[in-house]
């Protein structure tokens, strides 16, 4: 019995140590922070002008309505809540993409269920390569390697110009071959702010076509950046043009949803005929990975897109928190010639030209809290913070 438990035998004595989460650990110097004007800037979550983050108003009416008329907690299918998937179709993808028969969804556990469903059909598929920009969101890449694929990476970012470098991003996909996936986000990047330009958007359709690329575009901020179907016309154009495409989508933000992971995954397929066998393959996929999703946000996001007046509701508000979002961008913009391109960018991120240093003395001496990589959410600051937030940062910024 002895040998049996010999630590030099145990299974788990393999385990490597894994890296800290930099981001958690930003959170909690933050929140051990004592100084009174400390500022957040890191955590990736909407913030009204008092810096909370409420329960939108539309989402507690719909909230009380199921907790009254709710009447079993049954398992769902590992389709999740249909009707959630196909009301929130007509708000993503638009008509008739959400009733084209090419087009199969299902419900997942938020939007990084979403991508990772959609890795592992991809290889399944026999996908072997999947493309990402650099900068992305820092679990892009872990998603789709721990589903097996390899992460490949092209330009995108011109930190110096603080803009897409659209020609280095066409040039670095030119050993991208046929069958190929290319991560595309819908808007609002994550973390740059930076969204495609309508002729943009075309020409990387054409791109695609030509070279035949399958774009997996990650629409996780809908109605932050311009609006809801002005973040969604490119990629609702390049969907009508090419064959195959996948969907990834995340109502965590735009319904304030953040805790109860709330998302779908569509995918396209070039006939309906070829999209029966990639829904029983998705809903295999989804019973090994999670079963069934969690159904009280989903039926939330459900009754919200059934109820005319609470639609509306929930569309005034996201459009007041866009809007504030964008005063937000406006007022840094204005603060330094710096940070000017800011205030063209959408969404919730930016990435200031600083460098890992800048974000430790900002920390220890002005008390603001962002990532190493100089990403910060907009809507950590209050239209009262920009002015200092900015006087702080001004000596660790390019000089004009």
């Amino acid at each position: 019995m002895s040998e049996l438990l010999a630590p030099s035998r145990a299974l788990f004595c393999s385990l490597d140590r894994q890296p800290p989460d930099l981001l958690l650990a930003v959170i909690g110097m933050h929140r051990a922070d004592p100084r009174p004007h400390k500022i957040d800037v890191g955590v990736g979550v909407y913030r009204d002008e008092t810096g909370e983050t409420p329960v939108m108003r539309a989402v507690k009416a719909a909230e009380t309505r199921l907790l009254a008329e709710q009447r079993t907690k049954s398992y769902l299918g590992a389709e999740g809540d249909q009707g959630f998937t196909d009301r929130l179709a007509d708000v993503a993808l638009g008509q008739p993409l959400a009733t084209d028969t090419r087009i199969t969804g299902v419900q997942t556990p938020g939007g990084t269920g979403a991508l990772r469903l959609a890795a592992e059909l991809l290889a399944r598929a026999g996908a072997t390569f999947v493309w990402v920009g650099a900068p992305t969101w820092p679990n892009h890449g872990p998603i789709f390697r721990e589903a097996g694929l390899v992460v490949r990476t092209h330009a995108y970012f011109d930190t110096a110009q603080s803009r897409i470098d659209f020609a280095a991003f066409v040039d670095s996909l030119a050993e991208a071959r046929f069958g190929d996936v290319v991560l595309l986000h819908g808007c609002c990047h994550n973390p740059t702010g930076t969204a495609f330009s309508p002729g943009e958007w075309d020409e990387l359709t054409q791109l695609f076509l030509a070279r035949g690329l399958i774009p997996l575009i990650d629409l996780a901020y809908q109605g932050l950046g311009l609006g809801l179907d002005e973040d969604a016309a490119g990629m609702r154009a390049m969907l009508a043009a090419v064959p195959e495409a996948l969907v990834a989508y995340s109502c965590d933000k735009n319904f304030a949803l953040y805790r109860e992971r709330v998302g779908a995954l569509w995918v396209q397929a070039a006939t309906p005929a070829a999209a029966v066998p990639i829904r029983e393959t998705l809903l295999v996929l989804a019973r090994s990975l999670w079963s069934m999703p969690p159904d009280h946000g989903a039926a939330t996001v459900r009754l919200i897109l059934d109820d005319p007046a609470l639609k509306a509701e929930w569309r005034a508000e996201l459009t007041s928190m866009c809007a504030r979002i964008n005063g937000l961008r406006s007022a840094l913009g204005a603060s330094h010639p710096a940070l000017a391109p800011i205030a063209d960018q959408q969404g919730l991120f930016a990435l200031l030209p600083i460098d890992e240093n800048a974000v430790s003395q900002l920390r220890e001496r002005h008390a603001i809290y962002m990532p190493a990589s100089g990403r910060i959410n907009i809507a950590g600051l209050q239209l009262e913070t920009i002015e200092s937030f900015a006087a702080a940062l001004s000596p660790y910024l390019p000089r004009y």
